[in-house]
């Protein structure tokens, strides 16, 4: 019979071997798995942690287990390349990080043998993820296993799968279940049993005989309805000889049908169910990607918290006890592999490869809906090879697996006419207005745009999100990183998005900061903190309950800016969120009168006087926060950005004249502006002429093609903005002086008239 056994435990570890030891090294730092050797150095800023082999080795001790057939080792996860050896033999190679992966031991295995595994995250250009947004965390991150067999027995090398597929198709009020299963040295005497049991564990069907697949016929189907009713039955199928089961498997599925409509969005079951949730990176505050199951577990519930009905599960193969809490909990996902930002020519076998890993091992999950090509693959312009890299992977998907569509994430800058858009059934788009250039206004209309020229072509939007430390301020500014300005951002995309009825998912970016190594943004270093919920899970920033208000039904009411105390004005506006029709705010006892709000977002003036406690009222919830009037600004609550030329405070702004603080699209408004950076700009960002597809001439800058949509973009940054993000990618920065010479020629011209 079938036994797992972890061997987490009694690890020796070392990043300074060069070479696979031949006894057990007694001078090895001692770990347990899950483990991480970038817990730390992969989270604190300078793009300087640790990316090469390491070393794991352990004795294993054969009497220890069960006396089987076989014996199999397990990897859930190795990032991002492993070599496995045994007593000093190679046995195997695997490249890619986030899939589960076995290796038979049992030809080479001793009664007491050293087991010695090389993980490699070192670059290369042939194993994807190598150039993306997030630390690539080293490691053996997830559970290692021994896995006993008999010589008969369920397949366990077939892609990391579970060795069994089920396949669901409801049929009005009823359901065929396929069920197969793959085995690996069956013989003739041998019979398997399916048999199908609902959640209560009743059985509902029964069949025993020779062949490897069965269909049972479920009557008055009990449909997995997503976060409203997320029923689950469990298939399981066991290989029996002589009257005695020698093996099985087993798998939950959930019965559901859905189609994605491109004016209606996501229909689950015959019904509208809008798919409005996050995307979620899975490390963590001084753990990496080296998750418990209480990890997995918090992250869940506060996913559950904040009212999202899916998960862009980002931007690879997650651990499987999450898609399994997301089944359990009825959340639509997004399960992508990470075809990252940089089309490797010689990368196509590992994304074929991480793509069969990644259906093969989650194939039985209800949740899963919908298969990621790849993300922002397309940034700098699709060429053939990356089109027929996409449309393999297309192809494979629908052998694959004739049940889900397949999607991809673009970005802004990728044109909405772009070949690669029309390989996958359906797409969503990356765009940032309102962070990263543009706007915040110009989200909407651009979906509307591309609903326009694609009317069949269902679109969503895969990531939208801006950064918030612990930084504050009554003035909000695209690119201050205070959690008043990620309010504000939110609370207009979520307007914008929510909205459009033909829109078939939304994903914020991102559900939790996680780890980018190479950032060095907002004060914190080593982040990314676009998260609603702080790295290490213990703040809900205001925007997350923004979309609380408008997605859960759990009755709440939320005071914003509670870390925001010391203000200067004399008057000061304050925001409540709440799912409640009313609310009532309280300044020190005084009510200052209820207020209704369709958009969720409650609105008040509060005098600023000595101290005031708020209190606020909703139904039977209550909140509560305290302002306080000071003086002078409290200059904990700005970011002065480390090793910043110039901070935008720092610049002179003369009344009604044009400065560094001001937008690209006012300086470009007035001639004179446009005079002075028609040099400057090409200067920055690298632009050129070349020659277009007709022979006319199109500005290029780093790669893209500087068009009406790109100029929109840039418009909407800040001079100084821009100069910082795109001067620093160009490799070309300026000195305080240089933007203080310029910002001296901006104070000259008068900001253009605000049209009405």
């Amino acid at each position: 019979m079938r036994h797992v056994i972890s061997i987490n435990a009694n690890w020796v570890f070392s990043k300074e071997a060069q070479q696979v030891p031949a006894a057990l090294p007694q001078d090895w730092e001692k770990v347990n798995l899950p483990h991480s050797w970038n817990a730390q150095d992969g989270q604190d800023g300078g793009n300087d942690y640790h990316r090469g082999t390491c070393y794991y080795a352990k004795t294993l001790r054969k009497a220890e287990w069960p006396c089987e057939g076989r014996y199999f080792l397990e990897i859930q996860g190795a990032n991002s390349s492993a070599d496995v050896y045994l007593d000093g033999k190679k046995l195997c190679h695997h490249d890619g990080g986030y899939s589960t992966w076995r290796v038979d031991l049992t030809d080479s295995l001793q009664q007491e043998s050293l087991l010695v595994i090389a993980v490699d995250n070192a670059p290369n250009e042939t194993v994807y993820p190598q150039m993306a947004d997030f630390t690539f965390y080293g490691g053996l991150y997830r559970d290692v296993n021994i896995i006993c067999v008999p010589e008969s027995h369920f397949d366990l090398e077939y892609h990391g799968g579970p060795g069994i597929r089920v396949t669901p198709v409801v049929q009005g009020k009823n359901a065929s279940v396929g069920m197969d299963v793959f085995v690996k040295n069956a013989k003739d005497s041998q019979t398997f049993v399916f048999t199908v049991t609902d959640r209560e564990g009743n059985e509902i069907f029964r069949e025993e005989g020779k062949d490897t697949a069965a269909v049972a016929e479920i009557e008055n189907v009990h449909l997995w309805h997503g976060r409203k009713d997320p029923y689950l039955y469990t298939a399981k199928v066991e290989l029996v000889e002589d009257g005695r089961v020698i093996d099985a498997v087993s798998a939950r599925f959930g019965c559901r049908f859905f189609e994605i409509d491109p004016e209606n969005g996501f229909i689950l079951n015959g019904e509208e169910y809008p798919l409005r949730g996050v995307s979620r990176h899975q490390d963590r505050w001084g753990i990496g990607n080296a998750l418990l199951p209480e990890h997995h577990e918090e992250d869940i519930e506060l996913i559950c918290e904040v009212g999202a009905t899916t998960i862009r599960l980002a931007h690879y193969q997650h651990a499987q006890y999450f898609y399994d809490l997301c089944d359990e909990k009825g959340l639509v996902i997004w399960a992508e592999i990470p075809y990252i930002s940089k089309h490797m020519p010689g990368g196509r076998e590992n994304t074929i490869s991480q793509m069969k890993e990644l259906i093969t091992q989650n194939y039985n999950h209800p949740s899963i809906v919908v298969w990621g090509l790849s993300n922002e693959i397309g940034i700098g312009g699709s060429d053939e090879d990356l089109l027929e890299n996409h449309r393999i992977l297309n192809d494979m998907c629908h052998e694959m697996d004739p049940t889900r569509l397949t999607t991809l994430a673009a970005v802004s800058m990728c044109k909405m006419d772009d070949p690669y858009l029309q390989i996958p059934d359906v797409v969503s788009y990356n765009h940032y207005f309102g962070w990263y250039g543009g706007d915040t206004s110009m989200n909407g209309p651009w979906f509307d745009k591309f609903h326009a020229m694609h009317p069949n072509l269902p679109i969503g939007c895969s990531e939208y999100g801006c950064e918030a430390l612990n930084w504050h301020t009554s003035d909000p500014r695209q690119g201050d990183y205070t959690e008043e300005y990620q309010a504000y951002y939110h609370e207009e995309l979520i307007k914008q998005l929510f909205t459009r009825k033909y829109m078939w998912a939304t994903h914020v970016w991102n559900m939790f900061d996680f780890g980018a190594d190479a950032r060095a943004e907002g004060g914190e270093n080593g982040q990314n903190h676009k998260g609603l919920v702080t790295f290490d899970r213990k703040y809900k920033k205001d925007s997350f309950y923004a979309y609380k208000a408008w997605l859960s039904d759990d009755p709440f009411v939320h005071i914003t800016s509670k870390r925001y105390i010391d203000r200067v004005e004399e008057v000061t506006k304050v925001t409540v969120y709440s799912n409640q029709p009313e609310v009532e705010l309280f300044a020190n006892g005084v009510s200052l009168g209820k207020k209704t709000a369709e958009d969720h977002f409650f609105r008040f003036d509060v005098k600023n006087e000595g101290e005031t406690k708020l209190l606020a009222v909703a139904g039977e919830c209550r909140d509560e926060s305290v302002i306080r009037k000071v003086d002078t600004f409290n200059e904990e609550y700005r970011l002065v950005e480390k090793g910043a030329i110039l901070n935008w405070f720092d610049i002179e702004m003369p009344e009604g004249r044009l400065s560094l603080n001001d937008k690209m699209s006012d300086v470009l408004a007035t001639l004179r502006g446009k005079l002075i950076f028609m040099g400057l700009i090409k200067k920055v960002m690298g632009g050129k002429k070349e020659k277009g597809q007709k022979g006319g001439k199109k500005m290029k800058a780093m790669g893209f093609e500087v068009g009406p949509e790109m100029m929109e973009m840039m418009g909407g940054f800040t001079v100084l903005r821009l100069f910082t993000l795109m001067g620093g990618m160009a490799n070309m920065n300026f000195t305080k002086e240089e933007l203080l010479k310029l910002n001296g020629k901006l104070n000259k011209i008068r900001k253009p008239k605000k049209k009405k």
